[in-house]
């Protein structure tokens, strides 16, 4: 299962990020072709990453040793009509989308080489968290193989298929809910007075010693949170939480199988 050529369906963000990881680690392959519906999108990665190839159709993609399936949910279905009278029956087929199971595409494309990844934008600097899921049908060295192939996104690992959409709101999803804070962060030092480079190596050094405190100190969350007696906030944390628990609850029911 040494992929050579890769096909993607969808040339958006997360295409984006795959091949910036590929090119962040020098990883070749002896083609990779691209098709989204929207010319710009493609014109713009094509002229991001050069060496790719860039076409009007599915179909060749689909013709690939891997298609990845980059396209959101509400596509998938459609996708996959589109292309299963053209896909190898030896190819796997990656999913990057939430909500569509493996036995659902399979059934689909009359391919049982399918396999779910929910990836993460930080593999973008190679430092992704991304779990994956295998058709039973592909074995423990084929696996194995795969994830040989894409740990260079980061830590790639398997994980049973039920818990993919958790870890797409806990982990995917899980960097929007801060980085605008820290942006506002950042702009309120800088209006008290820090110049943006102290600004930002002052926040950064203190979130990595902040999560490292908060997990790897030995003490409970509830500990931990009380080293700290003024709460500037802390009158607005249980709006805080209910938003996560409506927000997140209630996508997490829109994108579970």
């Amino acid at each position: 299962m040494k992929t050579q050529n890769l096909g993607f369906i969808g040339g958006g963000r997360i295409t984006k990020i795959f091949l910036q990881a590929f090119k962040n680690k020098s990883v070749g392959f002896k083609s990779i072709v691209v098709y989204d519906p929207n010319t710009e999108t493609q014109n713009a990665l094509k002229k991001q990453f050069p060496e790719i190839q860039i076409v009007d159709s599915v179909t060749l993609p689909a013709k690939q040793e891997l298609v990845i399936l980059a396209v959101h949910p509400p596509m998938m279905m459609e996708t996959l009509n589109s292309i299963k009278d053209v896909i190898a029956k030896d190819a796997l087929i990656l999913s990057l989308a939430p909500k569509i199971t493996i036995a659902k595409m399979s059934a689909t494309i009359s391919v049982s080489s399918v396999i779910r990844m929910i990836p993460n934008a930080t593999s973008f600097i190679n430092e992704g968290y991304n779990p994956v899921s295998f058709h039973s049908s592909i074995s423990k060295n084929d696996k194995q193989l795969f994830i040989d192939t894409f740990k260079v996104l980061g830590n790639t690992f398997e994980v049973e298929e039920t818990k993919l959409e958790a870890y797409a709101i806990v982990s995917a999803m899980l960097p929007t809910y801060f980085w605008f804070q820290w942006k506002e962060l950042q702009d309120i030092g800088v209006r008290m007075g820090l110049d943006e480079k102290e600004c930002k190596e002052t926040m950064k050094e203190t979130l990595k010693a902040s999560i490292e405190i908060f997990y790897n100190s030995g003490l409970s969350s509830d500990e931990v949170i009380d080293l700290i007696p003024v709460k500037p906030i802390g009158e607005t944390e249980s709006q805080v939480k209910e938003i996560y628990q409506s927000k997140l609850m209630g996508l997490f029911a829109k994108i579970k199988p």
